[in-house]
């Protein structure tokens, strides 16, 4: 025991043998009990940093540095929120990545916060690109030179050019799989590419400026909003029928100054797409109400001279007192009618009505009665009668659909009545309407004229010299038809 008069004298360290010193579990605890504390400089480490249990903390360079990391989240999101307000819709998006205070994998709180941060710069998972040849055309030396011309070469140089194609063309991982195209191939692909965009711009060019089956494009909306914005309708309901040349909607009328509007009517649509109309033009060029107005070279004003010959034949019709559709108004290619049905719910065609044989016996003369008004005081030719443009409504038969009938003297009147015999006769057969007339007694108790059974030879007769007689005396044998077409619609602006 050794005393000091200064104060207790340190015991002296107890001696280590070399066995011990060698020993690796004494290496450890000198290790771990000589072991610095970490720097203070940068972030702080998750050890460092308080835990949820204990909301203080007595350092004050802790306190700043955890304000700093929460200062730098919040400049993170609004830089996020100003890329995405940037970029929009666009197909071309701006990275902001750079200017953030935060290494995007240590603030990623979920999978997806890692996947719209990631640097797409290093996918590991993509393809390396081939290298591209040098200026001076070639690589290496002696036999082992190769060429810009080499086909391994430009086959994945043609492989990583697939990447340039439009979006839509899906081209696969081809340089994944170390694919070669050659130059045929890609050349083909490339020019297919290039055919295929052109066809899908002008198609949907296309789309816009035409009616599809229950649409309308921007002109004609812009038509029904302007109908609807004047009182002429009240509402447009939707479509209730589609044909190959028109659209129908329903809709609810308003108030007109000429005439009252019915609480029901309907607007039907000439389709503007051309391709049913191609086969149509014998319908009205022949016809000498509107011959002078036709012409092959603009298909757009041959649609409203369409509309436009469907309301005079209607309004033909109605002054015969046969049942048929009111006209309220005519804007373009646009005709409003009133409705054949109620409340919301059209009159069945003739072809899907069930009745007995009574009612069936009834629509035949009927049916025969309105063929036999429609030659003889209207001076028309529906020249598409059948089931399918005949209603039943209120006990009566309706006619729709007048749009291609033709007056007695067109030079194909007498064919397109036979095939409307033709038609109803076969439909009032097929009923059980043991009434119903022959094809050829239909014919000549409509017509007047006496045609024997199986002489259609002598239909073509007639036409060939009816055409013919129409050919030498021009336009001006028919005045007295026409009382009803009045002054031609004037030509739009917008034309």
């Amino acid at each position: 025991f050794n005393y000091s008069p200064w104060g207790p004298v340190a015991p002296e360290p107890r001696s280590c043998s070399l066995t011990e010193v060698m020993s690796e579990q004494l290496a450890t605890q000198l290790e771990e009990e000589n072991k610095a504390p970490p720097p203070l400089t940068g972030y702080p480490s998750a050890d460092l940093l308080p835990s949820d249990d204990s909301s203080e903390t007595t350092s004050d360079l802790m306190l700043a540095k955890m304000l700093q990391m929460q200062f730098d989240r919040e400049f993170d999101d609004q830089l996020l929120r100003e890329e995405k307000k940037f970029n929009g819709d666009s197909k071309v998006s701006i990275s902001f990545e750079n200017y953030r205070m935060v290494h995007p994998y240590e603030d990623s709180d979920s999978s997806e916060d890692e996947v719209d941060w990631q640097d797409t710069r290093h996918d590991p998972y993509r393809a390396e690109k081939p290298q591209t040849t040098p200026r001076k055309g070639f690589t290496g030396k002696g036999k082992n030179i190769t060429t810009k011309h080499d086909a391994v070469t430009c086959g994945r140089k043609n492989t990583a050019r697939m990447d340039n194609f439009a979006p839509e063309v899906h081209v696969g991982d081809g340089m994944g799989m170390d694919l070669k195209l050659s130059n045929q191939v890609f050349n083909s692909l490339k020019q297919h590419c290039n055919s295929e965009q052109r066809r899908s711009a002008r198609l949907h060019e296309k789309k816009e400026h035409s009616t599809a089956e229950q649409a309308v494009d921007p002109r004609t909306r812009l038509l029904m909003y302007k109908m609807v914005n004047a009182g002429v309708l009240e509402n447009i309901n939707g479509c209730i029928s589609t044909g190959k040349e028109s659209v129908v909607f329903h809709a609810n009328g308003g108030s007109l100054e000429e005439q009252p509007v019915p609480d029901e009517v309907v607007l039907k649509v000439f389709k503007t797409t051309l391709n049913e109309f191609k086969n149509r033009d014998r319908y009205i060029k022949d016809d000498y109400r509107f011959i002078d107005r036709f012409s092959k070279l603009n298909p757009r004003k041959v649609i409203r001279l369409w509309a436009e010959k469907e309301m005079h034949n209607l309004t033909r019709m109605r002054k015969a007192e046969i049942p048929c559709p009111e006209v309220v108004l005519l804007k373009k290619h646009i005709l409003v009618m009133s409705f054949i049905g109620k409340d919301h719910v059209p009159a069945p065609k003739l072809k899907d009505v069930l009745l007995g044989s009574e009612d069936m016996k009834t629509a035949f003369y009927q049916v025969l009665h309105v063929m036999q008004q429609l030659y003889q005081e209207c001076n028309l030719v529906h020249a598409d009668l059948s089931e399918y443009n005949m209603l039943w409504h209120e006990g009566k038969v309706w006619l729709i659909d007048v749009s291609q009938s033709v007056e007695p003297t067109h030079p194909h009147a007498l064919e397109f009545l036979f095939r409307d015999c033709r038609n109803v006769s076969t439909f009032f057969q097929k009923r059980g309407v043991s009434e119903a007339m022959s094809v050829y007694e239909l014919f000549n108790l409509v017509s007047g004229l006496n045609i024997p059974v199986g002489e259609e030879e002598e239909i073509e007769a007639l036409e060939k010299r009816n055409e013919d007689h129409v050919q030498r005396r021009g336009k001006k044998t028919f005045p007295a038809s026409c009382e009803d077409v009045g002054p031609p619609l004037q030509p739009d602006s917008d034309d």
